[in-house]
């Protein structure tokens, strides 16, 4: 199998309006974590017309497969998220969400329809290569709970590689980011709750006050990063909700503390996270309090495959150039379920730029988000590139 790139490039720009057609009615019916009803039937429309076949994962998610016309050969899948995020939309653009409360504020919805026009333009070629291509279209990536349903459901025991794209409004428009080695954290969101004993402001002696221990605890842990990590390890400890008190006069009897940690290491991640139990506990047992300690696990640390980030530069950089492909981005402390198909098999994220102007330059999970749609060719023609060269010459 020999595919000329600029071949595939005219395939890809055939589909190109289809592509956009698609991203834009996506982000016109967004539907939050594990309510994508509608996008998933969808995209099932879609894979009929093509002529794929596909099995539901899930409620809300798809494997796909496409089987080359060339016999046995290993099998690589392909990843698009697909959920929204509970967020206003508030880019003013003609295609802007349809469902108050929801938006695709992070790029999913390009990359549901960049993997469809891929998968249009991989159909075209299928008896020209040997191997399998699955695709999953999968919820929940903003809570980390959509990649484990694969996973755990054994959908993916079999596969040889993987690979996946995040569209990135921080990276210019023509630009590929394949980054060898770590690349997102991981994402652990634990909860506290504090217990105490209610009373009297006036007589705090005989109460047990659960605001005072929730404060002392979010203090104390923020000593973890500056005091029992190495500081040439990367680690947050974050707190983002702490919940306290009825009124001005009444000792609290109860606290909710509500955090994060993000790391790119397995085994400072267990540390770190051993530390917010045990600091938490002893610092409330000072306070004449106790609590309760809870967390759940959306994200391993994202590492990259080193030969597969090596392939990815060269499939990218007959995209865009040599000069156009990072290989040196700085780790993202931000996480990202693809992690959990990187602990089945070996593969790589890379991230197409999409910023073109002031309009395209909001951060994720802004509500002004938006991306340059010409950075869905882009996307589209990398999942093609990066599929038919890998099944060709496997390593």
């Amino acid at each position: 199998m020999s595919i000329e790139q600029t071949t595939i490039h005219q395939e890809v720009a055939a589909v190109y309006d289809y592509i956009v057609s698609l991203r834009r009615h996506f982000h016109q019916h967004p539907e939050v974590s594990l309510k994508e009803f509608e996008t998933i039937q969808r995209i099932k429309e879609e894979l009929d017309e093509i002529g794929i076949d596909y099995i539901p994962v899930g409620e809300t998610g798809v494997l796909a497969t496409l089987r080359g016309g060339k016999g046995a050969g290993k099998k690589i899948l392909l990843r698009a998220d697909i959920d929204a995020l509970p967020l206003p939309d508030q880019t003013g653009a003609p295609y802007a969400s349809l469902n108050p409360g929801a938006n695709h504020a992070c790029g999913h919805d390009g990359h549901a329809s960049a993997l469809l026009g891929a998968i249009r333009v991989l159909k075209s070629y299928q008896s020209d290569f040997a191997g399998t291509i699955q695709f999953a279209f999968q919820p929940a990536e903003e809570i980390g709970a959509g990649a484990r349903q694969f996973v755990r459901g054994g959908f993916i025991d079999d596969i040889d590689h993987v690979f996946g794209i995040h569209l990135q409004s921080g990276t210019a428009l023509g630009k590929i980011v394949a980054t060898p080695g770590p690349s997102n954290a991981s994402c652990d969101i634990f909860k506290i709750k504090v217990h105490g004993k209610s009373g009297h402001v006036s007589r705090p002696d005989l109460g047990r006050d659960a605001l005072v221990s929730a404060a002392a605890i979010v203090t104390e842990l923020q000593t973890i990063v500056s005091r029992e990590v190495n500081p040439t390890d990367e680690v947050v400890v974050g707190i983002g909700v702490l919940h306290a008190g009825t009124n001005y006069n009444i000792i609290a009897n109860e606290a909710d503390i509500e955090g994060t940690v993000r790391t790119f290491s397995p085994q400072v991640r267990a540390q770190v996270l051993a530390a917010v139990e045990r600091i938490a506990k002893n610092t409330a047992e000072s306070h004449r309090t106790t609590i309760e300690f809870s967390n759940y696990d959306a994200a391993a640390p994202l590492i990259n495959d080193l030969a597969a980030a090596e392939h990815a530069f060269k499939v990218a950089a007959k995209i865009v150039g040599e000069g156009n492909v990072i290989t040196n981005a700085p780790k993202r402390m931000g996480a990202d379920d693809f992690a959990d198909y990187l602990a089945v098999a070996p593969g790589v994220y890379c991230f197409v730029g999409t910023q073109s102007d002031e309009k395209t330059s909001y951060d994720h999970h802004h509500e002004k988000f938006d991306i340059d749609e010409k950075g869905l060719a882009i996307a589209a023609e990398l999942h093609v590139s990066y599929a038919l060269e890998y099944l060709q010459n496997p390593f």
